[in-house]
């Protein structure tokens, strides 16, 4: 990485001499934006002056700048995280506007990419008086002195992160080398008493380690394999619709034990490829061998994003990348980037459909002994501690008996056509009461779809068999009692987390009252 690519100087049209302009900073009113045209953030249309692209944002596309900068507290900082994040993300300005946290507070997204007229605007007098100087007129925008002098600081310190930055892209470079080498030597020698990673060699796993690495426990694993509802139905999808896999190339995402890529060589699959970041992949290898399957499976240690695949592209992929309320601790991403990066024009894709649903629960005992149980605790008032435990979601089964109203399909993910916003969405709801009860909680689960040749689905709701992803379940901090017929409307909001991509924030409203989830 250049940083003189990367963070162009300041140059003065008349000297071309940053020095120059430093020592006479009083000859700065304004800077020139070489007449360049404004491009809207949201769609192709350009315009001469920001002010006018602001006010189209405004009226167009229902995105106002400065709503958004009193909402989230915005400095210059987040505002060119924020162009950063619209220009590389491209998401739907009502994400942005109705999301709860602003989604891009990540240093990533302060990376120096293509200078634009919205990188240079003035954003801290934005809402300031006077307002009319707040925008930029005729190709100009006016920088006052200080202003000025505070730019050139935060460019330095920009200009310090990159280097650093770049200090540890090298290093991370460096140790993936040596990672694929070793894994490289350990996979081709087939070895199985010479397994074990030299201590010398950093590990090349991304930010979600600690995610991998719950997988590395066998306990995992035999919830997942006895869980019938979920393996039989991948087991039938597959091996019900042979002659779809019958010489075919299959990429298996996130393959665990190799259950699932062992179903398909058992379909007639000419070749398997089963990655994996987890160590539980070299016991994989051995339940490979132990089935003589190793001809046709070819497993793989690594993240699946860095990884080369022995062929460019494969006919089918399979992935069971679920995970509670869908897409808490799921692998949707990864699997997005298999099917992008690895996938035929016309490939098929198992499972290729999911949506998830949520139901009203009443469940006064379980709302006692979770909520009021704080209360009274052996005679001592710990009333304090609800407000933490209603921001949790709780994973449990719920009897069928205690759902109070009719299910609502949220959204529907199709796994062809989506992208990473798919975790980002907001949907209104109404629930219609089945019986007499009191709404104590919001319960969500999905519905998985195989639309092969032959059908194969399956539930993880209370209606259900019981599967080892149960129901994410919401508590109300404000019980309500409805009655047979009663209808309740509400929005739920889902987004990611800033600080852990694979957690989610959950927004429930109701009527006036706001209810804020953390699954993390």
């Amino acid at each position: 990485m250049s940083l003189d690519e990367d963070c162009p100087p300041l140059v003065d049209s008349c000297s071309g001499d940053l020095n120059t302009c430093e020592d006479d900073s009083d000859g700065w009113d304004e800077m020139e934006v070489s007449g360049e045209q404004t491009t809207c953030l949201f769609c192709t249309l350009q315009f001469h002056t920001i002010a006018v692209a602001l006010d189209h944002c405004r009226s167009e596309h229902n995105f106002d700048l400065l709503s958004l900068k009193n909402k989230y507290n915005m400095d210059c900082y987040s505002y060119i995280k924020m162009i950063n994040y619209i220009r590389l993300q491209k998401p739907d300005p009502k994400i942005l506007t109705e999301s709860s946290v602003a989604l891009w507070d990540d240093e990533a997204y302060l990376k120096p990419g293509e200078m634009e007229t919205w990188l240079m605007y003035d954003f801290d007098d934005l809402g300031s008086a006077p307002s009319t100087p707040h925008y930029a007129i005729d190709g100009k925008t006016p920088i006052s002195n200080i202003n000025f002098s505070d730019l050139q600081r935060q460019i330095q310190e920009l200009t310090m992160q990159v280097k650093h930055k770049d200090m540890l892209l090298e290093n991370y470079s460096k140790d993936m080398e040596k990672m694929k080498e070793v894994t490289r030597v350990i996979v081709e020698s087939g070895d199985v008493m010479n397994r074990r990673i030299p201590h010398n060699v950093a590990s090349a796993g991304c930010d979600s380690s600690d995610y991998f690495n719950s997988y590395s426990h066998f306990a995992i694993h035999h919830d997942m394999l006895n869980d019938k509802v979920r393996t039989e139905s991948y087991r039938n999808a597959i091996l019900t619709n042979k002659n779809l896999f019958l010489g075919k190339s299959v990429l298996d995402v996130g393959c665990g034990t190799g259950i699932l890529s062992m179903f398909s060589a058992k379909a007639g699959a000419e070749r398997v490829y089963g990655v994996d970041q987890s160590e539980v992949l070299y016991k994989a290898m051995d339940i490979v061998r132990e089935n003589n399957l190793q001809d046709k499976i070819h497993l793989i240690k690594g993240q699946l994003e860095r990884i080369e695949l022995p062929v460019e592209k494969v006919d089918i992929i399979v992935s069971e990348w679920m995970g509670y309320f869908l897409l808490f601790e799921g692998m949707l991403d990864s699997f997005i980037y298999a099917r992008d990066a690895f996938l035929k024009p016309g490939g098929l894709i198992l499972p290729n459909r999911c949506n998830i649903t949520i139901i009203g629960v009443c469940d006064e005992d379980k709302y006692n002994k979770i909520i009021h149980f704080w209360d009274d605790v052996y005679g001592f008032s710990m009333k304090c501690m609800k407000k933490e435990v209603l921001k949790e979601a709780f994973i449990e089964t719920i009897p069928p008996e205690k759902v109070l109203t009719n299910p609502v399909v949220l959204t529907e993910i199709d796994l062809k056509t989506c992208n990473v916003n798919a975790c980002i969405f907001s949907s209104k709801f109404t629930f219609e009461a089945l019986n007499n009860g009191t709404l104590t909680a919001i319960a969500g689960y999905f519905d998985t779809f195989f639309d092969l040749e032959n059908n194969i689905q399956f539930s993880t709701g209370p209606h259900a068999p019981k599967t080892h992803w149960q129901q994410t379940v919401f508590f109300l901090s404000e019980t309500i009692p409805m009655k047979k017929g009663d209808v309740l409307d509400g929005t739920l909001s889902c987004t990611r987390l800033t600080k852990n991509v694979r957690g989610l924030a959950v927004t429930i409203t109701i009527g006036k009252n706001k209810y804020q989830y953390i699954l993390d």
